[in-house]
């Protein structure tokens, strides 16, 4: 009775200093929203919009082996994003902006220090909520370790409701939204946010929207789906009229592309 006592308090230790996930995986417990200690104002990013005009294309085709060369610069701007964490002086748009730059500019780091890859996916493990990429918490903001699941899941989506973040963030494949050659600013994001899902609904390598009653669109609109009737659209169909050029019909039957995970990379 005494040993099983001493167990059971370990195990409910055990489950205050953690959480669980799908698939048996357990997640130490992380701040959902961290705030920075000062009031600090909002950073400008210039920082990152430097490198991603030098070494970003208009497609979003990155140029990783120059910059696996300037990485100090990159390492320079990650250590930024750590001493400046959002503020609840903030505004949304800013503190949004200062989560989709992380995200972005993270994936890059993750890609550099593996390259040369074919792509992001040999990062890392085949378990999901494991040893992904996405998985692994390499991410360090001021004393705490995230991943890039922790950084879209746990704070974009559950903070933000705001369903254009899917064509803003990047995992540095070729089917993802275009990485942006500009860093995203809070003043300027809704603006940038709209300009990404138009590039991304009418990119015809993304998205082909004909015929109207059958497209075949990404498969990102698969992976989020209740996303998609959320922050002013009724459904997958209605976001992707917001931004289209040829419209689909608002019943059309949705066929999604295969995924292509190939690197992001400039031949």
């Amino acid at each position: 009775m005494r040993v099983f006592s001493r167990l059971a308090l370990c195990g409910l230790l055990f489950c205050l200093t953690t959480s669980f996930g799908g698939c048996g995986y357990v997640r130490y417990l992380i701040p959902l929203d961290p705030k920075a200690k000062t009031d600090a104002p909002p950073l400008t990013h210039a920082a990152w919009d430097g490198l991603l005009k030098k070494y970003v294309n208009d497609q979003g085709l990155v140029n990783y082996k120059s910059l696996q060369a300037d990485s100090l610069a990159l390492n320079a701007y990650l250590q930024e994003l750590s001493a400046h964490l959002p503020s609840s002086s903030w505004t949304e748009t800013d503190r949004l902006a200062y989560w989709i730059n992380a995200y972005n500019a993270f994936t890059v780091q993750r890609i550099i220090r593996g390259y040369p890859v074919k792509s992001i996916k040999d990062l890392g493990g085949d378990k999901i909520f494991v040893n992904t990429p996405w998985d692994q918490h390499f991410i360090k903001l001021a004393d705490t370790r995230y991943s890039l699941n922790d950084i879209e899941h746990r704070i974009i989506r559950k903070k933000f409701d705001d369903n254009r973040i899917h064509v803003a963030l990047v995992c540095a494949a070729m089917s993802c939204p275009r990485l942006r050659n500009e860093a995203f600013t809070g003043p300027r994001l809704n603006e940038q946010l709209d300009s990404q899902g138009r590039d991304f609904v009418n990119n015809p390598a993304k998205n082909k929207l004909t015929p109207p009653d059958k497209p075949q669109v990404s498969s990102i609109f698969n992976f989020y789906p209740k996303d998609f009737t959320k922050n002013g659209s009724t459904s997958v169909q209605d976001f992707i009229n917001r931004y289209a050029t040829q419209k689909i019909k608002p019943d059309a039957t949705l066929n999604y592309l295969t995924y292509d995970w190939s690197l992001n990379v400039q031949q």
